[in-house]
């Protein structure tokens, strides 16, 4: 007798068995509807999850994450699940370990048993009749039929469409996953992309960014490594382009005239052959000083003198009018409503405030026997001479200015703190991306430019040398977009508009923001913080990038609702993680440590559910990557 009749006179023998027990009808192999039944539940069995038997012939319709319906019998209800192990392969009436099977395996043997497939269905939940999903109350009853859903069913249960495409759903062949870039709930309410070396992030960055500039959305990307400031030529790769076409894609990069890359200045630009390539300055007075101390990691000592002499520039600008201006009642009211945790003093520049350090560390110098004129009959001490290099200070009565407001502050003395606080603004100064009148017409970033829709900004931090200027540079940048985002939402919504949502994208989040540094950058921190949740309301979202999700503040990881998980292998990491991201499922949380390059694990809010991806090629170039 052959195999296939063997199999089928067992089928017949058991379908007749079951009629005269007057149970269920077994349903047919061949019905292309069904593709296996749920079994009993053992001993071991766990809530939400059930064994589903396929017949061989169905072995490979049920992939892993795919969507199946279950429909109970006798009770008639209706359950959604997903495949979140197997299919696995199971001999008929055998182990799978027993010995016959392993001696005809080693000796090469060409018998194969008859077999089946297993899976383990995870219940999304029971559908009512108006087609919503709810928690399931009851399990589906044991040899119940069930049906893998089509690619167009699944795509309406996991909601996870949207004009901002990520990818594949994996279990699907072409259920896409994407994000809506004018919903309120999902970017503007933050995202984190998290992954080891490799795992694909860059590849996620690329397509994310260019999906979202296409959709309207402005877009800025503060890269510290140059790597995406060629994304407005295809990507060039072969490899890249058969994958690009197996979806349905070809390789496209950012056109050009919607791409703007800005470099410091006086720093190389990673790509020089740019189109559209910008230099800017930073703006000193911008930067809080509170958050300024925390980057340049002052001393106690050293921290106390720098307030005083910052208190000592803001005088010295209102006596020279240069800010508030004369007459200008705006100026006044910036001034008296300033809060310096958020922002520095306008107009405050560095070489105003290194020029104030060094005459307070001559002031205090040791006066020995130093000769006095005699003016009538009083003795007056020599007028005290300065080396003056701030525009500020060299213009008529500057230098008076100074004199009278440091002898009416009376600043600590300690010759050795005031030339140390000297020599790290110095080295802050000598890095020359700070704008002043010498900055040969290299303006800072005109904001309002960078919240245009449809427009993507990266900004090129590659070439600036350390790490205290980057954290200066972010932070200045932040300011400014939140700044210019305010009046826009403001403006938008005197006319009944909305504005135009904008994404920051942050690489190498740890650099800026790290747990280790946390206690002693807490102001920026707080400014950070203030911008995400300012940003919530006035359509400003941020991306946070990083391959040391660990040495991220579990606050910034907070801050996120969404999450796009690339490879993970930290054991610590993962539980983190798990605390913080909801609603994942174990059989993904068990996949993190070994997804393949370009996989990841995604949730956002307006998902169903959170699914593994398998995230689009790279259509534009990246620098860096092979």
């Amino acid at each position: 007798m052959s195999e296939s009749n063997g199999t089928v006179s067992v089928r017949q023998q058991l379908a007749e068995d079951i009629k005269l027990a007057k149970g269920p009808k077994l349903p047919h192999p061949d019905d292309v509807d069904s593709v296996g039944v749920t079994m009993f539940d053992a001993p071991g069995s766990s809530d939400l999850t059930v064994t589903v038997l396929l017949g061989r012939e169905f072995l490979q319709l049920a992939p892993a994450q795919s969507l199946v319906r279950i429909k109970s019998r006798k009770d008639e209800r209706s359950y959604l699940g997903v495949v979140s192990a197997g299919p696995f392969a199971e001999p008929d009436g055998i182990r799978a370990d027993s010995d016959i099977l392993k001696a005809v395996a080693t000796h090469r043997g060409d018998y194969l048993p008859p077999f089946h497939g297993r899976i383990q269905v995870t219940l999304l939940g029971e559908e009512t009749e108006q087609g919503e999903l709810v928690p399931p109350r009851l399990r589906p009853l044991p040899n119940s039929p069930v049906f893998v859903l089509k690619d167009h069913e699944a795509a309406g249960v996991l909601k996870c469409g949207g004009d901002v495409r990520l990818g594949l759903a994996v279990g699907h062949e072409n259920v896409v996953i994407g994000a809506p870039a004018l919903s309120k709930s999902v970017f503007p309410r933050h995202t984190a992309i998290l992954g080891t070396t490799g795992g694909g992030k860059s590849t996620t960055v690329s397509g994310l960014v260019a999906s979202a500039r296409a959709a309207g959305m402005a877009v800025v990307v503060l890269d510290v490594e140059g790597e995406y400031t060629a994304l407005h030529e295809p990507n060039p790769s072969q490899t890249m382009g058969a994958a690009l076409s197996a979806r349905g894609l070809s390789p496209e990069g950012v056109p050009a005239e919607r791409m703007t890359v800005y470099h410091l200045v006086n720093r190389d630009a990673a790509n020089p052959r740019h189109p559209n390539l910008r230099a800017f300055s930073l703006q000193f007075g911008r930067l809080s000083p509170y958050a300024a101390k925390e980057i340049l990691d002052l001393t106690d000592a050293q921290e106390e003198r720098f307030f005083k002499a910052y208190d000592i520039a803001k005088d010295v600008l209102r006596d020279l009018e240069i800010f508030p201006a004369k007459n200008s009642p705006d100026q006044d009211r910036i001034a008296l409503e300033l809060d310096e945790f958020e922002r520095g003093y306008p107009k405050l520049t560095l070489p105003l405030l290194i020029d104030i350090v060094a005459a307070c560390a001559q002031r205090a110098e040791p006066k020995g026997d130093k000769k006095k004129k005699v003016k009538g009959e009083e003795e007056v001490e020599d007028a005290p001479t300065y080396t003056l290099y701030s525009q500020e200070l060299k213009r008529e009565g500057g230098a008076a200015a100074l004199t009278k407001r440091m002898n009416a502050a009376n600043p600590p003395g300690s010759v050795p703190s005031w030339r140390a606080l000297q020599g790290r603004l110095s080295r802050l100064n000598r890095l020359r991306v700070f704008y002043d009148e010498t900055s040969e017409g290299t303006r800072p970033i005109t904001y309002k430019h960078l919240i245009r829709p449809g427009t993507l900004s990266v900004i090129d931090l590659s070439d600036s040398g350390m790490s205290e200027l980057n954290s200066i540079a972010i932070a200045d940048i932040l300011r400014g977009i939140q700044d210019a985002q305010d009046d826009a939402y403001t403006a938008a919504e005197k006319e009944g508009k909305t504005p135009t949502p904008v994404l920051i994208v942050i690489e190498e989040a740890h650099e800026f923001l790290s747990e280790e540094r946390i206690a002693k950058t807490q102001v920026l921190f707080e400014q950070m913080a203030k911008i995400a949740k300012r940003g919530r309301k006035r359509w400003l979202g941020l991306c946070f990038v990083t391959q040391l999700p660990a040495h991220l503040p579990k606050q910034v990881l907070g801050l996120c609702n969404s999450f796009v998980l690339h490879k993970l292998r930290d054991p610590q990491v993962v539980q983190l993680l798990k605390r913080m991201v909801g609603d994942i499922d174990d059989g993904l949380w068990t996949r993190l440590p070994n997804l393949a390059a370009g996989q990841a694990v995604v949730s956002f809010p307006h998902f169903a559910r959170p699914l593994l991806a398998s995230i689009d090629p790279a259509r534009a170039k990246l620098r860096l990557t092979e």
